[in-house]
């Protein structure tokens, strides 16, 4: 099993999305050739998104590098990145079965009417793995009974938790994000930040004088001009990551072409990520409008169900994109300013895009909003690696022994095994502390609010048809 969905997820988005959204395509009556090409639209997209995030870490990696030894920002739990966590993760036994449990748990709630949401954003199904070769390893270190059972009791929480989520948000989230309708998000990373966004916008709704600060990605290029345009704040910074990267003047004067060619790429990737993304709404858009027909004409107008798709697709928003850009050089101050924290995020970075794709729905795309609720995000998500390292490491080391011409879960000797995606989701901190402190009673409370939340959504659902 392990050895079979190793390859499927292997072959990566590019490749399975055309095959996923012809079946799909086929299945509900759209032309072979319509949907072969909206998948081939939707895998391009794919690619050339691995195109820009590659050529962003590619870029920063050697300028924090530089900083860190510099500033001598070491901290003792390395930054692995999600590929490697989603190495760790399949690399298990829960990640060998994930994708067909997944599967067959979808289905389940789909029959029982729990869900609206069709889960075919496999790649991302790692998430739960993660989580539950974390809480698998756990178990096996305390000496429990069965921790294969307690790994994908906490994969499976995971899971249902981030499908109801998933549903509730699917209607905001479409109507924020034009060429959206139909989709939903359950990747478990950003759906743990929605009710931080959700509450902290409430708040800051209350603080007298917020409303004179709501402004949006347009908003700032009409306050601003051209400093407000992502391309040119991408410019700006790259530029200032650089002149930090260099020890001394001389170095300063010697790595210009270098610096003003950091700064051009980070303008670069700003400018590129919406029209890439733009490639998914154009694949998106013909499976999302013949299943609406479908349903309607099966089982009437105001039945629904959602694809569920990653949330790569709406990263190119400008509030996401000027955000994320913004927090990168604060997120390295706040890891080494934080009393206890023990991260220092940087592989991980190139994934902070994937923070605002449930934010911005509930701060409509307010600059200032989203930037606070990301600096409270990544401030307790700092805290959530450090706290889940033990155990993440003891799973990283198991793969590494197992698999060892695998550089990529190979941790240096002397550091801690960290990364911001998935460890730094409230939702997999919450599992991995009702579990490691609870046990039984921790696993009977997220029983008993998971069930809780179904019951709850199978109602919402029920109410709307």
């Amino acid at each position: 099993m392990e050895a079979i969905f190793s390859y499927v997820i292997g072959l990566g988005a590019a490749v399975m999305m055309p095959i996923i959204f012809t079946i799909l395509g086929l299945c509900i009556g759209i032309p072979f050739g319509k949907s072969l090409k909206s998948g081939l639209y939707v895998g391009v997209g794919f690619v050339g998104l691995g195109v820009i995030t590659g050529l962003l870490t590619a870029s920063l990696g050697p300028a924090l590098n530089s900083m860190v030894e510099i500033y001598g920002l070491n901290l003792p739990v390395f930054d692995m990145g999600w590929p490697a966590a989603a190495s760790v993760a399949y690399n298990t036994t829960i990640g060998a079965f994930i994708i067909p449990v997944g599967l067959a748990v979808n289905l389940l709630l789909l029959v029982l009417g729990c869900t609206r949401t069709v889960n075919i954003d496999l790649w991302n199904y790692w998430h739960f793995a993660f989580i539950g070769a974390v809480v698998y390893f756990l178990a096996s270190s305390a000496g429990w009974a069965m921790p294969v059972a307690w790994g994908f009791f906490a994969a499976i929480i995971c899971y249902i938790i981030t499908l109801v989520l998933a549903d509730r948000t699917a209607k905001r989230f479409q109507e924020f994000y034009p060429g959206m309708e139909g989709i939903s998000i359950p990747q478990p990373f950003c759906q743990g930040f929605m009710p931080f966004a959700w509450a902290i916008d409430k708040v800051l709704d209350r603080i007298p004088g917020m409303d004179k600060l709501e402004i949006d990605a347009e908003g700032m290029k009409k306050k601003f001009g051209l400093f407000g345009e992502p391309l040119f704040l991408g410019v700006v910074i790259g530029i200032g990551i650089g002149c930090l990267a260099c020890a001394d003047t001389k170095e300063l004067v010697d790595n210009i072409p270098a610096t003003l060619g950091l700064g051009i790429k980070m303008g670069a990737v700003m400018e590129l990520i919406p029209r890439i993304t733009s490639l998914f709404i154009e694949g998106l858009k013909p499976i999302s409008e013949h299943t609406k027909e479908l349903i309607a004409k099966k089982f009437g107008e105001d039945k629904e169900l959602y694809i569920g798709m990653s949330p790569a697709l709406v990263i190119g928003h400008p509030t996401t994109l000027i955000v994320s850009l913004l927090l990168i050089p604060v997120t390295l101050v706040l890891a080494v300013a934080l009393p206890g924290n023990q991260f220092l995020p940087l592989a991980s970075l190139a994934g902070m895009f994937y923070v605002f794709a449930l934010v911005l729905p509930y701060t409509k795309g307010n600059v200032v909003k989203s930037l606070i609720i990301g600096l409270v995000v990544i401030v307790l998500g700092l805290y959530f690696v450090t706290w889940m390292s033990p155990d993440f490491t003891q799973a990283t080391h198991s793969v590494a022994l197992a698999h060892p011409d695998d550089k990529s879960v190979q941790v240096p000797e002397g550091f801690m095994a960290g990364s911001l995606d998935f460890a730094s989701s409230p939702l997999a901190a919450a599992i991995y502390g009702a579990t490691k402190y609870g046990k039984y009673i921790g696993a009977a409370a997220l029983s008993l609010f998971t069930l809780a939340l179904l019951v709850w959504n199978r109602k919402q659902n029920n109410a709307t048809k």
